[in-house]
């Protein structure tokens, strides 16, 4: 994510970037899954389920992105100005 005026730069701590990563590589296996369920005629209550499957994948990702970012912003150095509240509000309903 490029850093610009308004938007704060929010980094994924090393701690968080492991996770966010098997997550990520969780749902890109899922995906593949999902589309060779497709091309082989597949029940659809198992690409269904496949498919579920990835996007908790991925929306725990996206939480365990935001919540290190709110730590981050938590401890702000002074640097950078933290997060407002709606700030922080707007980055989760992009999750919902």
């Amino acid at each position: 994510m490029k850093e610009t005026a308004n938007e704060p730069a929010v980094r994924v701590g090393d701690d968080a970037a492991g996770a966010v990563l098997n997550r990520l590589r969780r749902a890109q296996g899922q995906l593949a899954g999902v589309i060779a369920m497709i091309e082989a005629g597949r029940d659809c209550r198992d690409i269904v389920t496949q498919l579920a499957a990835a996007s908790r994948a991925l929306d725990r990702a996206g939480f365990k992105i935001v919540a290190s970012g709110m730590r981050q912003c938590a401890a702000a150095d002074g640097g950078t100005p933290p997060m407002s509240e709606t700030e922080l509000e707007k980055l989760f309903l992009t999750l919902a």
